[in-house]
């Protein structure tokens, strides 16, 4: 069965920094089209990252300041998240994308303020 755990959540002030990890279970990410999502209250849920193989995608807003890396050792996705913004607080999911299926994390908050 799969699974996805995100951590590494909390709240921080502008231009800090936090690491995401999003545990993976049930399957292996080295293969896998794995991304990060978020979701402001009151707004769509984003696209911030993705990852397949070797190649990536990082959204405009976060580019240069977030960094999506993978452990395939330990079967783990990581969101380096530096510079934060007050505009980066949601809660930020894992995903999976399968063909037209997509398996989610329950999410974990970030929040940005002083």
């Amino acid at each position: 069965q799969e699974q996805l755990v995100e951590s590494g959540g909390g709240s921080v002030q502008p231009g800090g920094s936090l690491t995401l990890s999003c545990a993976v279970s049930g399957f292996s990410i080295e293969d896998a089209f794995m991304r990060w999502f978020r979701q402001a209250p009151g707004k769509e849920r984003e696209l911030v990252a993705s990852i397949f193989k070797t190649g990536g995608f990082y959204a405009e807003s976060v580019k240069g300041r977030f960094t999506l890396s993978r452990d395939n050792a330990k079967n783990i996705i990581y969101l380096q998240m530096n510079s934060l913004k007050p505009e980066d607080t949601a809660v930020y999911y894992c995903n999976r994308r399968l063909g037209s299926q997509d398996y989610w994390g329950q999410g974990t908050q970030v929040t940005v303020s002083s």
